[in-house]
């Protein structure tokens, strides 16, 4: 199931610095983004082997996630929280600020045929 880690985070006059380091389940292969996003949602699938963290760098997003046994519904509003994805976790985004940025890190690179588009039956 899709789980929350505040991330470390340094605050002081000059603002904030907000730190991913040894607090991820994987190595990092793939960093991407996403942004300027319409009304779409985007997703919609689980993974063979990939594991993500995802992170709100900018703005606001919702997160639906369904692990085949329970659902919830994941508000990242501050750079500060990641969200863990596992393999079995069909996730989509949705609900995007305007001005928001989802940046993922991802376990693996990109392969086409790591991706699930099938939904859990209900």
């Amino acid at each position: 199931m899709a789980y929350l880690i505040d991330l470390k985070t340094h605050t002081d006059r000059r603002g904030n610095l907000t730190v991913v380091e040894n607090v991820l389940p994987f190595k990092i292969k793939r960093v991407f983004y996403i942004y300027g996003v319409d009304g779409s949602v985007r997703g919609g699938h689980r993974h063979h082997k990939t594991i993500q963290a995802v992170i709100c760098i900018k703005g606001r997003c919702k997160i639906f996630n369904n692990d085949g046994t329970q659902t919830n519904i994941y508000s990242l509003r501050t750079p500060s929280q990641c969200l863990i994805l596992e393999q079995k976790d069909w996730h989509k985004m949705f609900d995007f600020s305007k001005n928001a940025i989802l940046m993922v890190l991802a376990s693996e690179n990109f392969d086409e045929g790591d991706y699930i588009f099938e939904k859990y039956e209900d």
